[in-house]
């Protein structure tokens, strides 16, 4: 068997990665550059899949200035989101102003994520300390003890493998198999929607922000994404199978009602099998770490798709394990007390902003999901009229979303000089 480095993959590491998503991906490449052995494993045998977080924020941005990634970004095909803008009952209002954000980039980048998943790939691949290992599925954790010292991993011909590790780390998402088999507890706080993707085509006319359209009972958020929209309709938790049960052509007119200027193209969306379950989930680990093993991103922390700051928390955990984990693991001393640190540098921005989310969960969609007003009568909602009189207001959700609670930065071993990277 032969990893996507090209070297074929050795039964020991460093550092195991599980899951090449883009905290996996960040966090290998980062360690890689301080010198330390690192192996990420990807159950997939490429990075296409629909429908995943396709935003790169601002904060995000500036780290691959930092990691010398700019200029090869910028020849990925990518569009550029300035504004949120909602419309409501009352009318329309802007929620975030991305352009009030401070340093360089002013806006979140829309790119298929497979495109920034391989250009991650392709600056790993620079590093003779990285390894990635695609159509590698981790089936369970080696042990000793307590201590976990590696994983198992099937490979799609059913052969079984073993790698020994001083860490593991999870960045294997909401499901994680490590959280799983590491025994780690869960805080759930529930979700009152799920969420049903689909694409409709763009017209080139049309405005270049994200949209949030909220009526009695319904919402729809549309992400431009070049000649199409990603969208994303919210339906009451667990209804899925009861609304899939009407017909496809009941949920074109509920869509169509909901944002009449989009009706003639819901035609695109021509089954069921266009439309596709989020199964929405907000939870935290108590503790993301044990004996061994790391957890970060959806893997320690389920995040609400509000705001699209998933993406965003899991690249800065990787950032923040990257500096914190280097320096011991090369000395062979990650500790429990060392895997610590990384919770406690990153508990504060998730729990804010998993509190915000929730607030905005259990408040306005909600209400608006079982029929509650919004911005009936010509008005809008309080805390949307705040935010159209007072426009300075609006670069404070900007800087959440697009930036975060406690930004993290590239360490100086990780740092290079803007360059190329030759796409593979």
């Amino acid at each position: 068997m032969e990893s996507s480095t090209g070297r074929t993959p050795a039964d020991r590491t460093t550092v195991a990665v599980v899951g090449g998503g883009p905290a996996g991906m960040v966090l290998g490449l980062l360690l890689a550059r301080a010198g330390v052995d690192v192996t990420v494993l990807e159950k997939h045998g490429d990075f296409l899949r629909d429908f995943r977080g396709d935003t790169v924020h601002a904060s995000t941005l500036t780290l691959l200035d930092e990691l010398g990634l700019g200029p090869s970004f910028a020849e990925v095909p990518h569009q550029l989101m300035g504004k949120v803008q909602v419309v409501t009952d009352g009318g329309t209002a802007t929620m975030a102003d991305l352009s009030r954000l401070p340093g360089a980039h002013k806006h979140i980048a829309l790119v298929p994520q497979w495109d920034f998943l391989d250009l991650l790939a392709d600056a790993g691949k620079r590093e003779e300390t990285f390894t990635l290992v695609m159509n590698a599925e981790v089936v369970g954790l080696v042990k000793s003890g307590t201590r976990v010292t590696g994983v198992r991993y099937r490979t799609p011909d059913g052969s079984s493998h073993a790698l020994a590790a001083d860490v593991v780390v999870a960045a294997d998402g909401r499901g994680s198999t490590v959280r799983r088999e590491a025994g780690l507890s869960v805080r759930k706080f529930g979700a009152p929607m799920d969420v049903w993707w689909f694409r409709i085509p763009r017209h080139p006319d049309e405005p270049a922000n994200g949209l949030g359209r909220f009526s009695r009972g319904s919402g729809l958020a549309l992400i431009p994404r070049g000649d199409y929209y990603q969208c994303a309709f919210l339906i009451r938790k667990g209804s899925d199978e009861r609304l899939r049960a009407e017909g496809i052509e009941s949920f074109r007119k509920r869509v169509a009602v909901l944002a009449p200027w989009i009706a003639d193209r819901m035609g695109t969306v021509e089954s069921w099998d266009d439309v596709k379950l989020l199964d929405v989930k907000l939870d935290r680990l108590r503790r993301w770490h044990g004996d061994g093993v790391l957890c970060i991103g959806d893997a320690a922390h389920a995040m609400s798709p509000i705001g699209g700051v998933g993406i965003n928390l899991a690249v800065q955990d990787a950032v923040a394990a990257a500096r914190i984990l280097a320096g011991p693991a090369r000395r062979g001393a990650v500790t429990p007390e060392v895997l610590a640190k990384v919770q406690r540098r990153r508990w504060f921005p998730t729990a804010v902003t998993q509190a915000f989310q929730r607030r905005i969960q259990d408040t306005f969609l909600r209400r608006t999901l079982e029929g509650g007003s919004v911005g009936t009568g010509g008005r809008m909602p309080r805390a949307v009229a705040l935010l159209q009189r007072f426009p300075v207001l609006q670069a404070v959700p900007a800087y959440v979303v697009a930036i975060g609670l406690l930004p993290e930065h590239a360490p100086d071993f990780a740092r290079r000089a803007p360059e190329h990277i030759t796409r593979s």
